[in-house]
């Protein structure tokens, strides 16, 4: 990192000004303001210089990007798709939909075909091994179309925890959230577990198999409006959101990115 009484680096205010946050003198308020944090410690002075490949900065406790080279794309991946770059089998992959990014994006975590949603390509690899590190789990909220009549109670139980072949497992939350007719009902699952079709083998082993699945959001992103088979890049506000929750769970992972 620069030793911030070299004449190493660029100045913060500049840095600042090139991520997009504000202008060089909306920043040198900003810092003036004890706004502007420097690996974790306050900075009041514009002067001070930084690495922007090396230092992280935080405006109001939230992360900056400093490398315009980095890319973050919301893909809202329809079904039929395969969660991989390049599918050995022939089959629809992601390709489709990062190949028109000049840079080599590549997918954190998996959706599987038959479940459409919210996936997140980049070519930031340490965003990337944090977000997808067993230990740090992301929450996730899926919407399930369940074949049958749900009830809460069957919501609780899930809340509760069941056994599954592979351990016990319990959803940080689970609701109703459609009209149940005779034959089928739709809930909403959030949870923070990564295991492989964790949804469709808790919801199957309650008796209300899952007949469509989507993932509405990934940590703090939510899919919103956009359409499935569209993609689009992070506005400021969730890339800074995303590389917060992100920093702190590689503070805390044991096995950093090399």
């Amino acid at each position: 990192m620069t030793d911030p009484r070299g004449t190493e680096g660029e100045r913060l205010q500049k840095v600042l000004a090139a991520a997009g946050v504000a202008s060089r003198r909306v920043s040198e308020q900003y810092i003036a303001d004890g706004r502007v944090s420097v690996n974790g410690e306050i900075v009041t002075e514009p002067g001070r210089r930084v690495d922007p490949e090396r230092d992280r900065v935080a405006v109001d406790g939230t992360a900056v990007q400093l490398d315009p080279g980095k890319r973050y794309v919301m893909l809202n991946k329809p079904t039929g798709v395969v969660s991989s770059m390049k599918d050995e089998h022939g089959r629809r992959d992601l390709q489709e939909y990062a190949g028109g990014y000049p840079e080599r994006l590549f997918n954190v975590g998996r959706l599987d075909a038959d479940t459409s949603g919210l996936l997140l390509l980049t070519n930031d690899g340490e965003l990337a091994h944090v977000l997808a590190h067993p230990s740090f789990g992301v929450t996730k909220t899926y919407v399930a179309t369940v074949r049958g009549t749900a009830t809460p109670a069957v919501m609780r139980t899930l809340e509760n925890g069941i056994e599954l072949d592979d351990g016990p497992i319990a959803a940080d939350r689970a609701r109703i959230v459609g009209e149940s007719s005779k034959d089928r009902t739709l809930v909403e699952l959030t949870l923070h577990s990564g295991r492989n079709r964790i949804v469709r083998r808790m919801l199957d082993h309650v008796g209300h198999p899952v007949l469509e699945l989507v993932r509405r959001q990934f940590g703090p992103l939510h899919l919103g409006t956009l359409a499935s088979g569209r993609a689009r890049d992070l506005t400021k506000v969730e890339l800074g959101q995303l590389l917060t929750i992100a920093r702190a769970g590689g503070d805390d992972d044991e096995e950093p990115a090399r």
